[in-house]
């Protein structure tokens, strides 16, 4: 098998989100908010929290245990570990190496971390190809997992109504079934619009002091209108650049998995790409956006449940601080037991 030349495949998936519910209800006790109002601009109901000592790395060990065992593989089939975050344990070391320690993964191994937000895990899968193909691989464990609830400004009715925490992990594997798996992929930045999501401090260009806790400049901050429009724009743009890419039109793609963002931004793809909305599932009214989580929790949902067939055309699209965007074009593939 060549490997520059070969398939890569999702082998397997699992996810994990925490048990605690915050209901729009709940969220009405805290801020000045409503289920009417919250459901009206996002589709969401309820979302995920995770508890004071569940750390991105535990919900992201939890899922790859599950995408494990779902595969019939051990921790000492991995050979590369790629870790999707904007909300990592701490600023150093990176999550992935703690979520190496966590799962028992082999020492000799690269694990590493990927900042692009809430396209992460697209960012991630293209890495996980691109080192596949190399030669030097053979299986790759990639995890996106979020702990949004620590970075929110929990006074701000726009941003804190709309997250929730989670993780979800995929295997990827070679193949030398032709045709089959990661078709094709396109991803984007635009750091001119970098402040349309971003926090103020916490890095090393303004550390945390008493003060920016106070006055909150570590918690999430958003301009909703303007980062609508242009999430709008750039994943309809992204899914027609990959159909493109590889010779498909919309109506061959079986399932559209998108960034679970937002219920007014889903159904302005599927008019912008005159799909149906049936085609889009979607999870976002039990478990918000969850970043580089959502996609793998929606992409694991529609394959538990039958829903993705061995064959089918699926198209994972995204969009993130930075700003980020980019897609995926799979085939999906059920290997022969």
């Amino acid at each position: 098998m060549n490997p520059a030349q070969s398939s890569v495949f999702i082998r397997s998936l699992g996810v994990h989100t925490p048990e605690r519910k915050l209901t729009n209800d709940d969220l009405s006790k805290i801020v000045d908010t409503n289920d009417e109002w919250i459901k009206t601009r996002s589709g969401i109901a309820e979302r995920r929290i995770a508890g004071p000592n569940e750390n991105p790395s535990d919900m992201g060990a939890k899922a790859a245990a599950q995408a494990l065992k779902n595969a019939g593989l051990n921790p000492e089939d991995i050979d590369l570990l790629i870790v999707a975050t904007m909300t990592p344990d701490v600023p150093f070391p990176s999550t992935a190496c703690i979520l190496q320690a966590k799962l028992g993964l082999r020492r000799d191994i690269p694990a590493f971390d990927v900042s692009a937000a809430c396209s992460g895990f697209i960012f991630a899968l293209q890495v996980g190809t691109d080192m596949l193909r190399s030669g030097n691989y053979r299986r790759a464990l990639v995890v996106g997992t979020e702990k949004l609830s620590g970075v929110l400004d929990w006074q701000d009715r726009t941003t804190c109504v709309l997250f929730g925490d989670g993780a979800g992990a995929a295997i990827l594997e070679l193949t030398d079934t032709p045709n089959v798996g990661i078709l094709g992929n396109m991803l984007g930045s635009d750091g001119t619009n970098a402040e349309l999501i971003h926090s103020v401090a916490g890095g090393s260009a303004k550390p945390s002091t008493p003060e920016t806790i106070q006055n909150r400049e570590h918690c999430l901050r958003m301009n909703g209108k303007e980062v609508f429009k242009l999430a709008v724009r750039v994943m309809s743009e992204s899914c027609q650049r990959v159909l493109n890419k590889c010779g498909v039109t919309s109506d061959q793609v079986a399932w559209f998995i998108p960034h679970q963002a937002n219920a007014r931004i889903l159904e302005a793809v599927a008019g912008q790409l005159n799909v149906g909305l049936e085609r889009f599932p979607s999870n976002l009214d039990r478990f918000g956006n969850t970043s580089a989580a959502s996609i793998p929790l929606a992409l694991e949902e529609a394959w538990r449940e039958g829903k993705i067939k061995h064959g089918d055309l699926v198209l994972l699209v995204a969009f993130g601080s930075g700003l980020t965007w980019g897609a995926t074009l799979l085939r999906w593939h059920e290997p022969k037991k």
